[in-house]
């Protein structure tokens, strides 16, 4: 490696500081403030437990939670690939969640906002493979959900550490 690649790569970590950049995990970080401290919402569906699942995975599962996440989902199943005989072949799953970061001790919401995202199966093979396929979708619907979400919470909320 050239001594000038070799500056360039050392001076990254200092341009990031000067610009305010810190990381989310490090000392002070949300992803510390945050972890095993959130109350997600009971889930009153089998996509809500799935999502829940899914934060709880990444914020950790709160034994005396600081904070209470609410979520709502929303979902749509569209057709997507339609033959020539009008029969559907591939399916799209569209979801939306809304949610709401509250601080227990005061009841101030600390986060809100609303993600969305999307997933697709095939509806060409058996009905057991074509209702697999669709589970799955589902599933890997409240996994993207859960991401984006958490990332947004880590991202974007100004919390003490």
């Amino acid at each position: 490696m050239s001594w000038s690649r070799r500056k360039f790569l050392v001076l990254i970590p200092l341009a990031l500081g000067a610009c305010g950049f810190q990381p989310v995990y490090g000392p002070g970080g949300t992803g510390s403030a945050l972890y095993g401290q959130v109350a997600v919402s009971e889930p009153d569906s089998v996509e809500s437990y799935a999502l829940v699942q899914n934060l709880e995975q990444r914020l950790g599962r709160a034994g005396s939670a600081a904070y209470s996440l609410d979520v709502d989902i929303e979902t749509a199943t569209q057709g997507q690939a339609i033959t020539a005989s009008n029969e559907t072949t591939r399916y799209s799953i569209v979801g939306e969640a809304s949610y709401t970061l509250t601080r227990l001790s005061d009841g101030t919401v600390v986060a809100s906002g609303d993600v969305e995202n999307f997933t697709g199966y095939s509806a060409t093979g058996s009905t057991v493979e074509t209702l697999a396929g669709e589970r799955d979708a589902r599933e890997r619907l409240m996994s993207m959900l859960a991401d984006q979400i958490t990332t947004r919470l880590l991202t974007t909320t100004d919390l003490p550490a």
